[in-house]
């Protein structure tokens, strides 16, 4: 089996927190629009989740390929993602919600971390 070596591996921690918080905004989102029951209380929730997914998938991009607006987008990604985790918190009593949560303040701190 053949490794795979990294263009920037220095980022591989960020990378690898993006990803996860993409997965776990994308879950909560999904989890959220089952709630049929709820769904209009989670509406703000699943908007966040939706928008941090993508920023996340899109620094996790810019990131694995070396863009020179990498540092940037991970600011942008710290800010979105700390407003989606207070969001999920607001919802906290869904594990989901707690979980994304938990998800985006990593994801915010491996962000900021990339402003060093």
């Amino acid at each position: 089996m053949n490794k795979t070596t990294l263009q920037n591996p220095q980022y591989q921690t960020c990378i690898d927190a993006c990803n996860t918080c993409a997965e776990s905004c994308e879950a909560c989102c999904t989890t959220c629009m089952c709630d049929m029951k709820n769904v209009a209380m989670m509406t703000r929730c699943m908007m966040m989740t939706r928008d941090c997914a993508m920023m996340c998938m899109m620094a996790s991009t810019c990131m694995s390929r070396g863009s020179e607006y990498a540092k940037k987008m991970c600011m942008m990604c710290a800010d979105m993602c700390e407003a989606c985790a207070m969001e999920c918190e607001k919802h906290s009593m869904m594990e989901q919600c707690k979980q994304c949560a938990e998800a985006c303040r990593m994801c915010a701190k491996e962000c900021r971390m990339m402003m060093n």
